[in-house]
């Protein structure tokens, strides 16, 4: 089972233009709305796979429930801790030459008794079966080192835990000894305390040095460029694959779903990394965060090269 941990959900409402024309009045098109929150975007695109998958965090209000029906219909289960404050709503704008701007909202204030409540539901869930998926940002009210917090407890009942988070939230959580991560280049950069653009050797020597902090998997992903995955049996590079692309939000929230669905059925390395790019690939040519579909993720797999470059750390 896979158990992805959303804290700051949203409604993402995705919307082009031409161009975005700062201090004046822009005229949206194809406006669309979706359900959102690094969790629930790889709830989304494992149920779409055909996985099993629960979504919980938090959610409140009209918002919220409109997040719950929709995952429902989806045919997604929910267990969301209902808080007492509204779930946020973001706006993403998606300009003609393919830049996207991100106006997210700060999220909802949660209090320690909803805290307490969606602790409680995730060590209920934990077990040797268990695949968390702890993504995202935090509302106001958590402190940035709930991840640290749950990641040992629900690891204490036998489950796996992957993490996707950034700036301290990815500093603080890797002390709890995730299992498997996915930073990209940025956040790397930021960890490690780079000023500068890293080479493709420091990124893997970046890689190998969370390896050695109790990881068993550090996916890179490098967008356009492709993706790196290290093991400490294995390094393997990924090259970028050329598609008509519509738009990169999500793209990362398809590769670690594509991960957590492989490695919930133990499949091979190798099987797992073309799956993480091909339905990460495939992410940037759909709509807001909608998945791909089988078809495409099929196509894509065979266009995936995967090269060897050492024999792990």
């Amino acid at each position: 089972m896979i158990i992805t941990v959303t804290m700051n959900p949203a409604i993402d409402k995705t919307a082009e233009l031409k161009r975005l024309e700062r201090g004046s009045l822009n005229r949206l098109q194809n406006c669309l709305w979706d359900i959102g929150g690094k969790g629930i975007n790889v709830s989304k695109t494992v149920q779409a796979m055909g996985g099993e998958t629960v979504a919980t965090g938090f959610c409140g209000g009209g918002t919220g429930r409109q997040m719950e029906e929709s995952l429902k219909e989806l045919g997604i289960k929910s267990d969301f801790v209902h808080i007492g404050d509204e779930t946020r709503v973001n706006l993403k704008l998606v300009e003609g030459n393919g830049i996207v701007t991100e106006l997210n909202e700060p999220g909802p204030i949660v209090t320690e008794e909803e805290q307490k409540r969606l602790t409680e539901k995730l060590i209920s869930y934990a077990g040797a079966d268990t695949l968390f998926v702890f993504a995202g940002s935090i509302p106001r009210g958590i402190e940035k080192d709930i991840y640290l917090k749950l990641i040992p407890l629900v690891k204490e009942k036998g489950a796996r835990v992957f993490l996707d988070a950034d700036g301290e939230l990815f500093a603080r959580g890797l002390e709890g000894r995730p299992d498997y991560i996915k930073p990209n280049r940025k956040e790397l950069e930021e960890y490690f305390k780079k000023d500068y653009r890293v080479t493709e050797e420091e990124l893997l020597d970046m890689g190998r040095e969370l390896l050695q902090k109790g990881s068993s998997l550090v996916a890179v992903s490098l967008g356009q460029m492709g993706a790196l995955f290290l093991t400490r049996e294995n390094a393997f590079k990924c090259p970028g694959i050329k598609v008509k692309a519509h738009s990169t939000v999500g793209a990362g929230d398809a590769m670690v779903a594509a991960l957590v669905y492989s490695l919930a059925g133990k499949e091979e390395l190798r099987e797992s990394v073309k799956l993480a790019m091909a339905v990460s690939v495939g992410a940037v040519t759909t709509r807001g965060t909608k998945p791909p579909g089988r078809e495409l993720i099929e196509e894509l797999k065979q266009k995936t090269e995967i090269i060897d470059l050492d024999e792990g750390v």
